[in-house]
């Protein structure tokens, strides 16, 4: 598929996704939906990815739904909006579930949509320069792409009520502060940062990664006898893969396992 919205390369198993509107802000419109399902569900059937770096082109990482675009809707707003959002949250799902680790570049300003988008990843490294808000209630929306389900687990319910309702805008620090990302770094080393986590995770047992995300989402709603069974037959069937006999291999031999994420 050619992607007009993203531009999308995989190198040494690491495929990079970089969302390519930098002039409207990489704002999010039905083509790039497309493109972001049809990229994730690649990056989830393709065994040479081993994990993914989602970033912005520009100075911004992704100001969510292009609102130019639903006001030129007019009385089909509705519809337009439920086309987009089923296929964004259908992106969104596949990227969560799929094995690949997903690495966020944040890059800049990523509000709305862009926001959740920043807050499904992963891991998430942001820019000295980047701005979080979630935006929604500012033009009469409501949050969509995931938010309402990561952000109170993320900062708790006060705080997640407080950028819901308030917009508040948070700095790369004051997000950090709050757990919403892992690690700021100059706004030259984002992109560099990302790639060497990826880089690493990319050598390693890809399998057991994905099991773990599954593990960890499925942890906040079910009970805690039916997680642990959960767990107990998901590390059942891993430690007898091909990495999981490394693994438990090179632990008892002190040495460096060689994961081939199988």
């Amino acid at each position: 598929m050619t992607y007009n919205s993203l531009i999308f390369e995989i190198d040494n198993g690491v495929g990079l996704i970089r969302l390519n509107r930098p002039n409207d802000g990489n704002a999010i419109i039905p083509e790039m939906t497309r493109e972001l399902l049809d990229v994730a569900i690649r990056c989830d059937e393709d065994q040479e990815v081993r994990s993914v770096v989602l970033t912005g082109n520009g100075n911004m990482f992704c100001v969510g739904g292009d609102l130019k675009a639903f006001a030129a809707q007019a009385d089909g707003v509705s519809r337009y909006i439920t086309e987009i959002t089923h296929t964004f949250h259908t992106a969104i799902s596949r990227f969560n579930w799929m094995d690949a680790p997903v690495i966020g570049a944040i890059n800049g300003t990523a509000a709305g949509g862009g926001f959740s988008l920043a807050l499904t990843t992963d891991i998430a490294i942001a820019a000295e320069s980047a701005k979080f808000t979630m935006a929604y209630t500012k033009a009469g929306l409501v949050p969509d792409g995931s938010s309402s389900y990561f952000l109170a687990r993320i900062v708790g319910l006060r705080r997640a009520k407080e950028m819901a309702l308030l917009n508040t805008i948070l700095s790369a620090e004051q997000a950090m502060e709050w757990g919403l990302i892992n690690r700021v770094v100059a706004d030259d080393q984002v992109l560099s940062t990302a790639l060497e986590i990826a880089n690493k995770l990319a050598k390693g047992p890809t399998r057991s990664f994905g099991e773990t995300k599954r593990l960890i989402l499925t942890g906040a709603t079910e009970s805690l006898e039916s997680q642990m069974e959960r767990e107990s037959r998901i590390i059942a069937a891993v430690s007898g893969s091909a990495d999981g006999r490394e693994g438990i291999a090179a632990f008892v031999a002190k040495r460096t396992p060689e994961f081939q994420g199988k």
